[in-house]
């Protein structure tokens, strides 16, 4: 019997057929926005392989922590960095053991082009450059000043994202000459260029992922963390711009 038809008889069913479950257990995910690319198709995969049917809330991973620390509830969160993944963990939101899933490096954004010819963190301290940065609270902003520390450089920025998609947005957009972005976002978004950064003054993201305490589908959710650790996961992460764990 084909899916269509088994959807079509739930829904015609006896009306003293009370007991029907979903084919797909619903799942909510906090992740990090610069995830949304890859962690839409791992979704998909996760609706065509049965395993559940996920609903993701984006955002900042400091806007995730402070939602869940307030009391929101949900199946699973994936952080850009192990920090709030642990402040979540000390506060007992946590089932279970984190797992690092993916790894992610900055890199230069800039307009399609590089019609400013930036090529380094240094150009960034140029006065005649627009530059954004993600706001040091957010996992990005906090890699973005460590790498400009390692390689000796002062920006300031004309603003502060409070997510990392922020910052590619405004030099998509015309609205900066340049930000620094992860690896992922540049590959993904296809509306700017990227401007490597050293290994030297790079940073190296960890991304954990945990089922939280208050999921209501342990199963699935676990499910879920598989798969994303699973072969074709990797396989998701690294076309998307991201390391393998």
């Amino acid at each position: 019997m084909s899916l269509v038809a088994v959807i079509l008889m739930a829904g015609c069913g006896p009306s003293t057929w009370t007991g029907y479950a979903p084919l797909y257990p619903p799942l909510t995910i906090f992740a990090a926005s610069s995830l949304q690319p890859a962690f839409g198709k791992i979704g998909e995969a996760a609706i065509s392989r049965h395993i559940a049917s996920p609903t993701f809330s984006y955002a900042g991973t400091q806007t995730l922590t402070a939602q869940l620390q307030q009391g929101a509830s949900g199946d699973i969160f994936a952080s850009a960095d192990p920090t709030h993944m642990t402040t979540l963990e000390a506060a007992g939101l946590i089932s279970g053991t984190a797992r690092i899933f993916a790894h992610n490096r900055l890199e230069i954004a800039v307009a399609k082009g590089n019609p400013k010819g930036i090529h380094t963190l240094a150009d960034l301290s140029r006065a005649d450059f627009v530059v954004v940065l993600a706001d040091p609270s957010v996992p990005a902003g906090k890699y973005a000043q460590q790498a400009l520390t390692k390689a000796h450089v002062i920006v300031h920025a004309a603003s502060l994202e409070i997510q990392v998609t922020g910052v590619l947005s405004k030099v998509a957009l015309g609205e900066a000459d340049a930000g620094i972005v992860y690896v992922s976002d540049i590959l993904t978004s296809g509306k700017v260029d990227g401007v490597t950064i050293p290994d030297d003054q790079n940073i190296i993201a960890d991304y954990p992922i945990a089922v939280l305490k208050s999921t209501t589908n342990r199963t699935a959710a676990n499910a879920f963390v598989d798969l994303v650790l699973s072969p074709d996961g990797q396989a998701v992460l690294n076309a998307a711009g991201f390391q393998g764990a």
